[in-house]
């Protein structure tokens, strides 16, 4: 199998050995997901972690009225995963689903231990993926608590622009903490 997405995805993040990324990625296998399969369930421990190499994938809870909140959407090439599930061993939070067809990469928690101890640059590049994805997550926390619906979707627009072509208004209303006919109105509003 041609694993030249997630190859490529290691060395978009910084400088590192072809050679040491196959040592890396040589356990990852590739398997494929239709558009609204659960990748992820929630209150199931994750024993897999996963590159998203083609579509998108959402996470998403449950509110008390039974309705669907999603937490993120993930956009192809990325790695996707509840890692705090992952690393920690303990049940999920969010449900994780295909929004399109998918193609992932997954390797296990053992494959992933054995690069944290044995290739440095593993080390450096999950200390890397850590730090951006607590940025991206601390950053949306800021933005959904101090900008206005119009922002984050302007926002949203400029950051990842297909995502309007691939993921349903219905999920991105909810991604941006809105409902579906105030996104409309945003839409119309800006479409003037």
């Amino acid at each position: 199998m041609d694993k030249s997405s997630i190859n490529n995805y290691f060395h978009s993040l910084f400088t590192i050995k072809d050679e040491v990324v196959e040592k890396i990625t040589r356990t990852f296998t590739s398997f494929e997901l239709k558009a609204n399969d659960i990748l992820l369930n929630q209150n199931v421990i994750s024993t897999k972690t996963y590159f998203l190499e083609k579509g998108y994938v959402r996470s998403y809870i449950l509110n008390e009225d039974n309705e669907e909140i999603t937490t993120n959407i993930y956009s192809a090439p990325c790695f996707v995963n509840d890692f705090l599930s992952f690393f920690r061993q303990q049940p999920t939070k969010e449900i994780y689903q295909t929004v399109t067809d998918c193609v992932f990469w997954e390797t296990g928690l053992e494959n992933v231990q054995d690069n944290f101890h044995n290739v440095p640059e593993f080390r450096e590049f999950s200390r890397l993926l850590f730090v951006l994805n607590y940025y991206n997550i601390h950053d949306r926390l800021i933005e959904m608590a101090s900008q206005k619906a119009l922002t984050r979707y302007s926002n949203l627009m400029k950051k990842d622009p297909d995502i309007f072509q691939h993921v349903p208004l219905k999920i991105i209303a909810s991604y941006l903490g809105i409902k579906d006919s105030s996104l409309s109105r945003i839409r119309r509003e800006i479409n003037k």
